[in-house]
């Protein structure tokens, strides 16, 4: 039994065991010396145990006594965190190895985070929930505040982690709340427990609390406080990798809880989502007008997305679980090329994170300034670029749901967005002239990235390269 056990959660264990060897070849070797060889194989081995898993066969399976969920939807999720957790990781590498902050502590960490995330999305008990939530908060802290010497980025990890410790006891509070009232952990005894239709005001209780610590996880508002501080003063690399793969996992962690141990009360928990949906998509927009820091910037972006997404969980369908799924593909893949052309932005070798830097920054750079022009273009959800079709299917997941005033509140959300990203391509196209212009060139990794991404917002209007199939697919797992 034990061995079957091992063999459902063989991904994880594997993962866990690079992280922890690599931990210990380095403290006896070279230490920083192999970081950059150690991103590398890191990233390698995130992208090697990605197609293991897709390529894994279909079917459902469950180890310990169902705490553990080996599914279509977990694995839909894990593929997605993986190959973006591996994108940032080599994106990253040449940024940090220049300004010196390339410790080897970075991938072990981004590797241990990881392994959080897996088991995150697979959760089928409130206690295997809360180790891989954990796991993944405690790497994270670290990571955010890496550059020891600034006082902005030691400021962002301790921010992170009183934040992050609040919401942890709001969950453990709620976890408490739903074990004492259901008179279990699993998932799958919380649903009998909650019964259809109506629950007791107790489980409810558990179920607020529970949602108020994802959302955090998530950064929705009003627990977004954390995020732009974050983004602003982690480097730059670590601020791509929170917006792209703890992103996934969260979600995929609160679709799980949602459907998996509360799906016989939709009704109760769909009213917190769209109030949860409406004050993100809107604070984030709003909020992000006023920014001058980029990175700043793309916190209130992200603030907003999580917005659109959780409307297509708000929807309490399958189809929304799979607008979902698709809408957080298509936010990975454009924060992606995002990051690496904010990554790429440098002053005579010293990074810059200035939006009017930008100005008339097509005349210096025509190929990143047009790549970064589709980008800001999809974010925006301009048709018929691929991010204007994550939106379509969010909203109409939240019409099909019943839920007509959330739609027309996501499309005059997403109005207001629009303005921030196109005031980007209005300071890089017809911006004022400038001297101190951003230097030219960039690193072949970073444009690689920016481009593919970029031609994805493109190539990908005409079937989605096969996401839409595979996110139903996932997602008829899920919700049944």
């Amino acid at each position: 039994m034990i061995s079957s056990d091992l063999a459902i959660i063989l991904p994880e264990i594997v993962i866990a065991i690079y992280a922890m060897l690599a931990l210990v070849g380095c403290v006896y070797t070279g230490k920083d010396a192999l970081a950059p060889t150690l991103v590398w194989l890191t990233a390698g081995l995130f992208a090697l145990v990605a197609i293991w898993i897709a390529t894994s066969g279909g079917g459902t399976a469950t180890a310990f006594g169902g705490m553990f969920i080996d599914d279509g939807f977990a694995r839909f999720a894990k593929v997605m965190l993986l190959v973006s957790a591996a994108a940032v990781l080599v994106m990253s590498q040449d940024y940090m190895q220049r300004r010196g902050i390339l410790k080897f502590e970075y991938p072990i960490l981004i590797a241990l985070a990881a392994v959080g995330m897996m088991v995150m999305v697979s959760a089928g008990d409130l206690m295997a929930l809360y180790m891989g939530l954990e796991l993944q908060s405690l790497a994270l802290y670290v990571v955010a505040s890496l550059r020891r010497d600034s006082a902005v980025s030691t400021e962002a990890g301790l921010k992170y982690f009183v934040l992050g410790a609040l919401s942890s006891g709001l969950l453990l509070y709620g976890a408490s709340l739903t074990y004492g009232f259901a008179g279990t952990t699993l998932f799958s005894g919380i649903i009998e427990a909650a019964g259809e239709g109506q629950t007791s005001l107790g489980l409810l209780f558990g179920l607020v609390f529970l949602s108020a610590g994802l959302a955090f996880k998530v950064s929705a508002v009003p627990f977004h406080m954390w995020t732009p501080d974050v983004y602003e003063g982690s480097p730059t690399p670590v601020t791509a990798f929170f917006a792209t793969a703890p992103k996934v996992a969260a979600m995929g962690l609160f679709a799980r809880l949602l459907f998996e141990a509360f799906g016989g009360v939709t009704g109760d928990w769909q009213q917190i989502l769209a109030f949860l949906s409406v004050l993100s998509m809107f604070l984030g927009g709003i909020a992000a007008i006023g920014q001058t820091n980029i990175k700043r910037l793309m916190a209130y972006s992200s603030i907003a997305h999580m917005g659109y997404a959780l409307m297509g969980l708000a929807a309490g369908t399958q189809f929304g679980v799979q607008a979902m799924l698709i809408y957080m593909a298509i936010y990975v893949t454009m924060n992606v090329g995002t990051f690496a052309f904010i990554l790429s932005m440098e002053r005579d070798g010293q990074p810059v994170t200035d939006i009017a830097s930008l100005n008339m920054f097509s005349r210096v750079e025509p190929g990143r300034a047009f790549a970064m022009l589709i980008l800001l273009f999809s974010l925006a959800g301009v048709p018929p670029l691929v991010g204007f079709f994550g939106k379509l299917y969010v909203l109409r997941a939240a019409y099909d749901g019943g839920l007509v005033w959330l739609a027309i509140a996501g499309v005059i959300a997403s109005v207001i967005g629009a303005f921030y990203y196109l005031r980007i391509v209005y300071f890089m196209y017809f911006g004022e002239e400038r001297d101190d212009t951003l230097d030219r060139g960039v690193s072949p990794v970073l444009w690689g990235f920016l481009a593919l991404s970029a031609f994805a917002m493109v190539a990908g209007v005409v079937n989605l390269f096969g996401i839409e199939a595979a996110a139903a697919a996932a997602a008829a797992t899920l919700v049944q």
